[in-house]
């Protein structure tokens, strides 16, 4: 699910913050849904982009980037992320955690 980087427009725009600390439950279950709502998420309307990472101890950390909070809200209704959530909670997360910021200022350094 890691592609690295993700390629944004100039700010602003919005980043959801998903840090989670995920348990021993279904691996292939948890990984295929995960795969299936990166590729959902890119096909939404105002989607920018996607940088993802999980340790071997299961604790990872998603950040979506949206144009703006209605397309964010669009996306929590969307039936199919919905029950992807309700899954998330009952079998595939110890804890989870969700911030929503807006992306003022970014910058970055390529050293190669």
């Amino acid at each position: 699910m890691n592609d690295g980087f993700a390629q944004l427009p100039k700010p602003p725009y919005y980043a959801v913050i998903f840090s989670s600390q995920r348990n021993a439950h279904d691996e292939e279950g948890y990984g295929s849904t995960a795969q299936r709502m990166v590729e959902l998420a890119r096909e939404q309307p105002g989607f920018l982009g996607v940088e993802s990472t999980r340790g071997a101890d299961g604790f990872g950390i998603t950040v979506a980037y949206w144009e703006s909070e209605e397309s964010i809200l669009a996306w929590r209704r969307h039936a199919e992320h919905t029950a992807a959530r309700e899954r998330g909670r009952s079998d595939w997360y110890d804890h989870f955690e969700l911030r929503v910021a807006k992306v003022e200022r970014a910058y970055g350094w390529d050293g190669k």
